[in-house]
């Protein structure tokens, strides 16, 4: 939990709040999957060592020994990578038993699709072309939650809107760190767009999130979902009105009304 709470805020509420099973579950999917979003966005290592290490990751995560598989992966670069990578097996050994292959088969499939979009420079020229990118990174994301839900009390969701949870959340990313990604020198934006055409898609995501939480039963999942969906819809009116980032306060508020 610590190490959750320094990789995100957003999500350290949540997680924090769930029951006991649940809780080790999301948090050991949340650290693997932060782990190699780490690699992918490391401003040291090469692309080509990027894609390397990326596709160590998903045969690490198929293998009956992730432990030693990752170590054996990661080891020669643990002075530059950072711990949350390096640890990434003690999250993967975090989640129960019984649905850690489900969790696992996720995180090989994130691991080898960044690896994809590294190797092709994150080249997004159509809206086609965004959707595959926030699918790799967030869409199955949501399909990934869906199915714990199902494992721990039989709560069924849309997976159709479950991605657009994912990608919804993933678009608000995209609007705020606009300005860092173009320095860094990505664009995620499709050929043509500009803020107004990215404000419509994020929306238009937004609302198969908020769908799919409408479908939710009271309970965890509902709970969960509740809290980054509320903050997403907040930041996206902050940056329409032409502000960036919330802030803290304006966070705890928030999580506040959200959780009653």
């Amino acid at each position: 939990m610590t190490m959750l709470q320094k990789t995100s805020r957003t999500f350290y509420i949540p997680i924090s709040r769930l029951v006991p099973g649940l809780k080790e579950a999301v948090t050991s999917a949340y650290l693997c999957m932060r782990a190699i979003d780490e690699i992918e966005d490391h401003e040291e290592l090469t692309d080509q060592l990027k894609v390397e290490l990326l596709n160590g990751m998903h045969e690490a995560f198929q293998s009956p020994n992730i432990t030693e598989a990752a170590q054996k992966v990661l080891t020669p670069y643990q002075d530059v990578l950072p711990a949350v990578s390096m640890r990434v097996h003690e999250w993967a050994l975090l989640c129960p038993s019984s649905i850690a292959p489900t969790v696992y088969r996720y995180i090989a499939m994130m691991a080898q699709q960044m690896g994809e979009w590294v190797a092709a420079d994150f080249k997004i020229q159509t809206e086609d072309d965004l959707d595959r990118y926030t699918y790799s990174v967030a869409g199955m994301v949501g399909e990934m939650l869906s199915e714990l839900w199902l494992w721990h009390d039989g709560t069924e969701s849309d997976m159709v809107k479950a991605v657009g949870f994912g990608r919804g959340l993933q678009a608000v990313n995209i609007l705020r760190n606009r300005t860092e990604d173009l320095e860094r020198g990505v664009d995620f934006y499709p050929d043509g767009w500009g803020k107004k055409e990215m404000l419509q898609y994020t929306r238009r995501n937004l609302k198969l999130a908020d769908e799919y939480i409408g479908d939710l039963k009271k309970g965890p999942a509902l709970s969960f979902c509740k809290i980054p969906l509320a903050l997403a819809h907040a930041t996206v009116n902050l940056i329409a009105a032409g502000g960036n980032k919330l802030t803290r306060d304006a966070v705890m508020k928030l999580v506040g009304r959200v959780t009653g």
